[in-house]
């Protein structure tokens, strides 16, 4: 995983000393030394996580939180203060300014590439859905994103999974005007409420007696109904092993006991309104597009959305110098699918195709509807060689299982042919990446059918 960081302190030694560590895990770093260079970076530039230094002449690094927090173009990038101050009350100002975490000086490295890496996952979803959202414009998305949805008058529905009575107690206590709060004292009855219930946040303790909280984490990370849903993890002092492994899993923040109340408060808000931002980034886009852009057969996109979004993703693809792939897939002698079983038959075919096509591939790729039996998959951030693991696992995955067809689901064989293309560095276009996936689709059909081929140029 790489991403675009930018480092910002005044000190030119703290800057390089941040820029070493960084690029030593392959990230791209930009820095600043002032805070208006910091937000005209941050509006000029591709950024995907600020470590902005707190103490800065001129103006400090709570304001330049808060600057770039309020500003719709900024407010998405994650923001992580970095700050020798180490009481409670500098953390709750900086979470209150929209800082999505702090790091204490000196930054053991640890900490920093672990929060790095958990906040670049979620900027990467954050990026996905604003860029589907500006593909298919006129959404009002400038008036969604100044939305202030901390302030919103609904209480967040918050569940508590911990076994101690006393610690429930006392979160019961810091969090009843604001928050409506509900409690399970079992972490596998937790998992079906928090699966069950429209929650926006859940707190997880790591002292259960004879369960692993990071199970539970993973557990809910791996559900679709709770991929998204943020995640904090009460913890006790001397569990910082227990709590970077948490990050990795996909845990969103985490409190030290003992608790501070004003702390809790402005991380469970931060989470809030981050998920209710994506949240309504997610609602938009579907409501708009849907009729336009939608293929009502299969629900996946048509090729109407495939022609506009196929290029920014090219674009932005060769402007980050990250890979992209595309696959496109073609159901063998399907004419005769809808000869034998009558166009209705067909159908069902079609759709049960594209359920299992959307199984395989991830959130972030784009799975379309081509036209006929054809289908197209746009895989950013993947090379050649992944995306050609992906397209014989789809394929493999048509083939081991019959499709079940009219009211009586009758089982029938089918097998699908894949043609793959990677973007090649230099003077690559969007039509000669889909003519060269398109030559590989039709050496797969003549080569016998029911294979993948990629075309590497």
């Amino acid at each position: 995983m790489t991403a675009r960081i930018l480092v910002v302190d005044d000190i030119p030694a703290n800057v390089r000393l941040l820029e070493v560590r960084l690029l030593a895990e392959y990230f791209e770093v930009l820095t600043a030394n002032n805070g208006a260079d910091a937000i005209e970076t941050c509006e000029n530039g591709k950024v995907d996580v600020v470590l902005l230094d707190v103490m800065m002449p001129d103006m400090d690094g709570f304001e330049v939180c808060k600057r770039l927090k309020s500003d719709p173009a900024t407010s998405h990038i994650p923001v992580v203060m970095i700050t020798a101050l180490d009481q409670v009350s500098d953390r709750v100002r900086g979470l209150e300014a929209g800082a999505d975490d702090f790091l204490t000086k000196p930054v053991n490295d640890l900490q920093l590439m672990t929060r790095v890496k958990s906040l670049v996952r979620l900027k990467s979803l954050t990026d996905e859905l604003r860029l589907r959202a500006s593909t298919t414009r006129n959404i009002g998305i400038e008036e969604l994103l100044s939305r202030d949805f901390a302030t919103e008058d609904t209480k967040p529905r918050v569940l508590l999974i911990d076994e101690r009575r006393s610690s429930v107690e006392r979160i019961q206590k810091m969090l009843r005007n604001s928050a409506e709060l509900d409690v399970a004292t079992d972490p596998h009855a937790g998992f079906f409420q928090a699966a069950e219930t429209a929650y926006e946040c859940v707190l997880i303790s790591t002292a259960f007696s004879d369960f692993d909280a990071l199970r539970l984490c993973s557990q809910l990370r791996s559900l679709d109904r709770t991929r998204f849903l943020p995640i904090m993890l009460l913890a006790d002092e001397g569990e910082e092993g227990r709590i970077l492994r948490g990050l990795e899993l996909g845990i969103n923040d985490y409190l030290i006991r003992p608790i501070d109340q004003h702390e809790l408060t402005a991380r469970l808000r931060t989470q809030v309104r981050r998920k209710r931002y994506n949240d309504q980034l997610r609602a938009s886009v579907a409501q708009t597009i849907e009729m336009a852009v939608i293929d009502g057969l299969t629900g996946l996109h048509n090729r109407r959305y495939l022609d506009s979004h196929l290029q920014t993703l090219f674009d932005r693809a060769v402007a980050r110098r990250r890979p992209l792939s595309v696959m496109i897939t073609d159901l063998d002698r399907f004419k005769s699918i809808n000869d034998t079983h009558g166009h209705d038959g067909g159908d069902d075919v079609l759709r049960e195709f594209a359920r299992r096509l959307r199984k395989n591939v991830r959130g972030i790729d784009l799975a379309c509807r081509f036209g006929g039996e054809e289908f197209v998959v746009v895989m950013p951030d993947t090379d050649g060689a992944v995306a050609e693991k992906v397209a014989e696992r789809i394929r493999a995955e048509i083939a081991q299982a019959p499709f079940a067809i009219g009211s009586d689901g009758k089982a029938i064989e089918v097998t699908v042919s894949v043609g793959v293309s990677s973007l090649l560095k230099g003077t690559d276009s969007v039509a000669a990446l889909m003519k060269r996936a398109d030559l590989a689709l039709y050496e797969a059909k003549s080569g016998g059918r029911n294979r993948v081929v990629a075309k590497a140029a």
